[in-house]
């Protein structure tokens, strides 16, 4: 058994899937993973399926019956997994936008030195890769907008790949958590925040897709930049 795991939410990846899962599975630190599907057509869920014949005792599935958004998706991981001793639990992307090999420094840095740890695109300079500019600067300055509005001395407020402490999450209401699109991100940040929890920053490179499409929306995009305001406000009459 091992004290970490990560959830990998997923949506018409059968392109990745594999490679990713064996990636992590090849780390000298034990992880377990969960994917967390939503019904993919392309049968994302049974290759994974397959693959836990080979990972029985590592590799775990929980199939949604339809698409129904990233936040909700991991509310559903991280519930999963505090049912479970996993002292260590981490948010990634399944497109390899985040390099598995980072794991085990979010993992290190978690362990000695903070609570929630987030592998961050612009905490020294902008390290993205493969992103049009439009999008850089979209992601880049939607950042420095929660910011703004939050007060979160965090660089990169949008980021999907983190390492929380079991305790974090078990001081976060997860019923109450509104948001489910890239939004989800930032409310996980200020709520860990409104706790009290040490948040720290380490940088890495993230990079775009190669194979698949985005998931990003213009409602997403919408949610995040008028749900910030509302979040904000709602934080000064409580803080669940």
């Amino acid at each position: 058994m091992t004290d970490a795991v990560v959830i990998i939410p997923t949506y018409n990846e059968i392109d990745n899937i594999e490679t990713l899962l064996r990636a992590i599975f090849s780390l000298d630190k034990a992880f377990h993973v969960l994917v967390i599907d939503d019904n993919s057509p392309d049968l994302t869920a049974q290759k994974v399926i397959t693959l836990k014949r080979e990972f029985s005792d590592r590799l775990f599935l929980e199939k949604r019956t339809s698409k129904q958004g990233l936040g909700t998706a991991y509310i559903h991981g991280f519930q999963w997994c505090l049912k479970r001793q996993y002292n260590y639990i981490f948010e990634m992307d399944a497109d390899f936008s985040h390099n598995p090999k980072d794991l085990k420094t979010l993992y290190d840095t978690c362990q000695q030195d903070a609570d929630m740890v987030i592998g961050s695109r612009y905490v020294k300079g902008v390290n993205v890769v493969n992103w049009p500019m439009s999008r850089v600067l979209l992601s880049y300055l939607a950042s420095k907008y929660v910011r703004l509005i939050t007060g979160l001395k965090i660089h990169d407020t949008t980021a999907g790949f983190v390492c929380y402490k079991r305790k974090v999450l078990e001081a976060i209401n997860l019923d109450a958590v509104k948001f489910v699109g890239y939004a989800f991100q930032i409310e996980m940040k200020f709520k860990t925040h409104l706790k009290g929890f040490k948040i720290k920053e380490i940088p890495v490179v993230f990079t775009d897709r190669s194979r698949g499409e985005s998931k990003l929306s213009n409602g997403i995009i919408s949610e995040a930049i008028f749900g910030v305001i509302t979040m904000k406000l709602k934080s000064l009459f409580t803080k669940q």
